[in-house]
């Protein structure tokens, strides 16, 4: 079947821009089919083979510009994925990492991360699902050292489990893996979570080097706690964990405890973030590196949080609880955030505070979360390291 593109959208799609919106159709079909698609221009001239479907941004994907989506396509693009990823291949000190980034490796709506010997698959429309038997075959071909994989459904489907075994081998819980040399204990089949966000191991590993050594090391939003055991690993005094998730606590306990760590060193506290604050205000504690990592939008009974909009009281309240020459650890995953407009709203709320400050780091994705400079929103992660001087 051949789709139309309007003549404004011919030349992004030409020069390789991968995501379609439904205004970039002339008319677009009522229902997504599951077949690969021809996409034309204006005159009716190929563009490239992709497919529709429906999903969290945009109407679908561009996938290749030279021709059709066949098993072969689909096995050279697995081959190539694993080559890019061989520094990590040969690394004795980390076994997980992103194996295959969606539109970064040249197949948007799906992401596959290694986990070990084992692969999870996430999937983020019903369209690509229905190819996932002739998708699966090509990636067992080109890694066929994976001996079992797991699928995470991110898509709208009330009639799939958000998470379950793929094929092969069952992964054990919990599955340690290792990273820059730290033990994490990981649960490839426990909802759409694993206990670590894999895009945040450079951050990690700087302070598994000692960014924070000898410091106290404050991690809000914490989940299972990795920039925490992280931190400890670098040789930090002491960490506080705060998050409002109650399984939060036995999480976090333990990753210390997989890494010989003593817990009762460490302080674990399920608590509202904005809670935390106002509660260290009152209690005068202080602290040597704040890390900030919140999702890009929550909802408890008090408060509606999203970075867009609130990301600036969480760098006040922060300024106000740490050390004069502290660290502020600050991070984002939303995507509709750039990463100059992230640095203004720090600044702001940094000028706002009247405090001196240093931009001493910056980073976005790893290498193993391939992006493409024609899709530049593709590259989410923003992380500023700060120096604030009061």
């Amino acid at each position: 079947m051949d789709i139309k593109v309007v003549k404004r959208s011919e030349k992004k799609f030409k020069a390789g821009y991968p995501l379609i919106q439904k205004e970039d159709l002339v008319n677009g079909p009522d229902s997504f089919p599951n077949d690969w698609l021809r996409f034309v221009d204006s005159q009716g001239k190929y563009i490239a083979t992709g497919y529709l479907g429906k999903q969290n941004k945009g109407i679908g994907w561009l996938v290749n510009w030279q021709g059709e989506v066949d098993s072969f396509f689909l096995e050279a693009l697995f081959t190539k994925a694993k080559n890019h990823r061989e520094v990590f291949e040969q690394d004795s000190l980390t076994s997980a990492y992103r194996l295959f980034n969606g539109e970064g490796d040249g197949l948007g709506g799906l992401t596959i991360d290694r986990y070990g010997e084992f692969a999870v698959f996430s999937w983020y429309n019903d369209t690509l699902y229905h190819k996932k038997e002739v998708i699966i075959n090509a990636f067992k071909k080109s890694v066929p050292e994976i001996s079992g994989a797991y699928e995470k459904i991110r898509f709208s489907n009330d009639s799939l489990p958000e998470s379950q075994k793929l094929f092969g081998l069952d992964a054990p819980e919990p599955l340690l893996i290792t990273e820059n040399g730290v033990t994490y204990a990981t649960y490839l089949n426990d909802g759409l979570m694993t206990g670590i966000f894999l895009d945040q191991k450079e951050v990690r590993g700087r302070l598994v080097e000692g960014l924070a050594a000898g410091k106290t090391v404050l991690n809000m939003f914490s989940y299972t706690g990795a920039f925490s055991v992280a931190s400890a690993m670098g040789g930090s005094s002491t960490t506080t964990s705060v998050d409002l998730a109650k399984r939060s606590l036995p999480k976090t306990k333990e990753q210390f405890e997989v890494n010989q760590l003593a817990v009762d060193e460490q302080k674990i506290v399920v608590m509202d973030v904005f809670e935390y604050f106002k509660y260290a205000l009152r209690k005068q504690l202080k602290y040597d590196v704040i890390i900030l990592d919140p999702p890009s939008f929550a909802r408890n009974k008090k408060k509606v949080f999203s970075v867009a909009k609130n990301y600036g009281e969480l760098v006040k309240d922060s300024v106000a609880i740490l050390q004069d020459k502290g660290w502020l650890i600050a991070s984002t995953n939303a995507a509709n955030i750039s990463l100059d407009k992230y640095k203004k709203m720090i600044t702001d709320a940094l000028e706002e505070k009247r405090v001196r400050y240093q931009f001493k780091e910056t980073y976005q994705l790893p290498s193993d979360f391939k992006t493409t400079r024609r899709f530049e929103e593709g590259n989410y992660l923003k992380v500023f390291i700060i120096e604030i001087e009061k």
